[in-house]
C-alpha cells in the first residue's frame, strides 16, 4: 500500500487522521446535499427555463442516474491511480458543472450540466470513504466511518436546509454558485492530505466497467420513471429486465476474469452482503419518506421550503447522534442484533406514519425522530461491515459498493412512494377536478382543461390552481384544495405503510442473516 502521509508520533497521527476524516466529510457532503438540493429550488427553475414535468423530473434524477452508474468504475480507478488524484478530479468535474449551471436557457442545457456534475459527484463519492479506512489508522477507523456514515446520512437534510436560506434571499442561480464556491475550497483543502492507492491493480476491466454502469443505469432509470409511466410501460419494463439480465451478465463476466472490476464473491461474505443490504433499506427509508413527508409539509401544512428543511433537523439530530455509537454498540454486543434493530425501528416510525393521522407537525417529528433512531443506529455498522471486509487495496471499489447501496436504495424507496402515492391521487381526485372544471369553465372556459390537468396530475399542481383562483373563487379555491388534500391523505398512508413493510421485512431477515460479530477493520 503507497502512503503519502507518513506519521512520526502518535501526536502527528491523530491531527493527520482527524484533517483527513475532516476534508473526506466536506466533500461526500457536497454530492448528498446536491441530491437534494434542487427540490427545492425547481419551481423557480422551471419558471425561468419553461420546463415540462417530464422535464423537471430529469433535472433531479439526471444527476442521481450518473451518479449510480459511475460508482463501480469511479472507485476503482481511484484504487489504481491514486484516491487523492481522482478526488481532486471529481471536484473540479463537479465545480465547473456546478457553475455552469447559471448561464444556461433552455432545459436540456441545465439536465447536461447535471450529468456532468453527476460524473464528478460519481469520482468523489468512493474516494472519500476509502481515503479515510487506507489512511485513518486502525484503532480509530470505526470511529471515522461513523462520522464520515453521519454526515453522508444527514447531507441530504443540509441540501434542503441550505437551499431554503438561499432562496429566501436570492436567485435560484444562488444555489449553483454556493456549490461551486463550497468545491473550490474543498479542492484547496484536499491538497493537503496525502494519498493511497492499489500497489497491484492489474489491467482495468473495461468490459466490466461497461456492464456495470449499463445495468445500473438501466435499472435506475426503470425505477425513477416507473411512477410517471407506470410499470407496466413497455420502456419500464425493458429497462427492469433488462438491467436485471445484465447485472446476471456482469456477475458472469467477473466470474471469469483474472483482474475483475468487483471480486462478486465478496457477496458470499454475510457481513458484506447485509451491510450491502442494510444501507440499501436505510435509504430506501430515507428517501421514500422525504418524498411524501416534504410534500406533506409544503402542501398540506403550507411550510415554506426552509421551514420545511428545519421541519426535518429530528431526522439530522437522530442519524448524527446514533450513528456516533452504532459501531460501539456491534462491536460491544452482536452486528446481528444492532441492524436488525436498527431496521426494525426505522420500520416502526415509517409504520406508524402511515397509521397515525398526522395532523400537527409534532407527531410527524417523533415519527421521524423515531426513523432516525434506527437508521442511525445502523448506518456506521452497514459501512463498517462492507469496508472491513473489503481488501485494502480495493477500498474503492468496497466503498462504492457501499454508494451504489445508497443509490438503488432511494430510487427504490421513491419510485415505491411516488408509485404508490400516484395512483392512489388519481383514484380519489377525479370528483374535485370534474368540480373544479366545470366551476373555472364558467368563469374562464380556456383555462378549464389546463386546470383539470393539473389537479388530476398532483397535489402541487390542485395547490397551484387553488391559488390561482384565491382572488376570483375563493369558494372554488378552497373546494379544490379541500378536496386535493383528502385524495393525498390516504394513499400517502398506504405508502408509508408498504415502505415500512419492506422495512420490516428486511429487518426479520437481517437479524437471521447478518453474523453475530463485526469484523475488525483491515490493516
Amino acid at each position: 500500500m503507497l502512503r503519502v502521509d507518513e506519521r512520526s508520533d502518535d501526536d502527528s497521527m491523530t491531527f493527520r487522521s482527524a484533517w483527513l476524516i475532516l476534508i473526506a466529510c466536506a466533500a461526500v457532503s457536497l454530492v448528498v446535499a446536491a441530491m437534494a438540493a434542487l427540490n427545492t429550488a425547481l419551481p423557480g427553475i422551471a419558471v425561468d427555463t419553461g420546463s415540462t414535468n417530464s422535464q423537471m423530473t430529469w433535472i433531479l434524477d439526471s444527476y442521481t442516474l450518473v451518479l449510480a452508474a459511475v460508482l463501480l468504475p469511479a472507485g476503482a480507478i481511484g484504487d489504481r491511480m491514486g484516491r487523492r488524484g481522482v478526488l481532486l478530479v471529481g471536484l473540479v468535474i463537479f465545480g465547473v458543472g456546478s457553475l455552469s449551471a447559471i448561464w444556461v436557457d433552455t432545459p436540456t442545457q441545465l439536465i447536461a450540466t447535471r450529468i456532468v456534475a453527476g460524473v464528478g459527484a460519481a469520482l468523489i463519492m468512493p474516494t472519500t470513504l476509502s481515503l479515510i479506512t487506507a489512511g485513518v489508522p486502525k484503532e480509530k477507523r470505526a470511529v471515522a466511518i461513523s462520522v464520515w456514515a453521519a454526515v453522508a446520512g444527514a447531507g441530504a437534510i443540509a441540501g434542503f436546509f441550505v437551499t431554503g436560506v438561499l432562496l429566501n434571499f436570492f436567485h435560484w442561480h444562488s444555489v449553483f454558485i454556493t456549490f461551486a464556491v463550497s468545491t473550490t475550497a474543498v479542492f484547496a483543502l484536499t491538497l493537503t492530505i496525502g494519498t493511497s492507492k492499489d500497489e497491484n491493480p492489474g489491467r482495468f476491466d473495461v468490459i466490466g466497467s461497461l456492464t456495470s454502469m449499463a445495468a445500473v443505469a438501466a435499472v435506475v432509470f426503470g425505477l425513477l420513471e416507473a411512477p410517471h409511466r407506470g410499470w407496466t410501460d413497455p420502456l419500464i419494463l425493458v429497462c427492469l429486465v433488462g438491467g436485471a439480465a445484465l447485472v446476471a451478465a456482469f456477475i458472469m463476466i467477473e466470474h471469469r476474469r483474472t483482474h475483475p472490476l468487483l471480486d462478486v464473491d465478496l457477496f458470499r461474505n454475510r457481513s458484506f452482503a447485509s451491510g450491502s443490504l442494510s444501507v440499501a433499506l436505510q435509504f430506501l427509508a430515507s428517501f421514500g419518506v422525504f418524498f411524501l413527508v416534504l410534500q406533506q409539509l409544503q402542501l398540506v401544512f403550507g411550510y415554506s421550503p426552509l421551514k420545511s428543511a428545519v421541519a426535518l433537523f429530528p431526522m439530522v439530530a437522530g442519524v448524527g447522534f446514533f450513528a456516533m455509537i452504532g459501531n460501539w454498540l456491534a462491536v460491544r454486543y452482536s452486528l446481528r442484533v444492532v441492524l436488525g434493530v436498527g431496521i426494525a425501528i426505522a420500520a416502526l416510525g415509517v409504520i406508524l406514519l402511515g397509521v397515525v393521522e398526522t395532523d400537527a407537525y409534532w407527531k410527524v417529528g417523533v415519527l421521524l425522530g423515531t426513523c432516525a433512531i434506527g437508521i442511525g443506529l445502523a448506518t456506521a455498522p452497514s459501512t463498517t461491515a462492507i469496508m472491513s471486509n473489503t481488501p485494502l487495496d480495493n477500498q474503492g471499489v468496497g466503498s462504492a459498493v457501499n454508494d451504489t447501496a445508497r443509490e438503488l436504495g432511494a430510487a427504490i424507496g421513491i419510485a415505491l412512494a411516488g408509485s404508490i402515492m400516484a395512483a392512489g391521487y388519481e383514484d380519489r381526485i377525479g370528483p374535485t377536478a370534474d368540480a373544479a372544471k366545470a366551476g373555472i369553465g364558467t368563469i374562464d372556459p380556456s383555462a378549464a382543461t389546463v386546470a383539470d390537468e393539473a389537479i388530476r396530475g398532483s397535489l402541487a399542481g390542485a395547490v397551484k390552481v387553488s391559488e390561482q383562483l384565491q382572488s376570483t373563487a375563493p369558494q372554488l379555491a378552497e373546494q379544490i384544495a379541500s378536496g386535493a388534500r383528502d385524495a393525498f391523505s390516504p394513499p400517502m398512508q398506504t405508502a408509508c405503510l408498504v415502505l415500512g413493510c419492506v422495512l420490516a421485512a428486511g429487518a426479520v431477515f437481517l437479524g437471521w442473516f447478518a453474523p453475530r460479530e463485526l469484523a475488525a477493520p483491515q490493516d
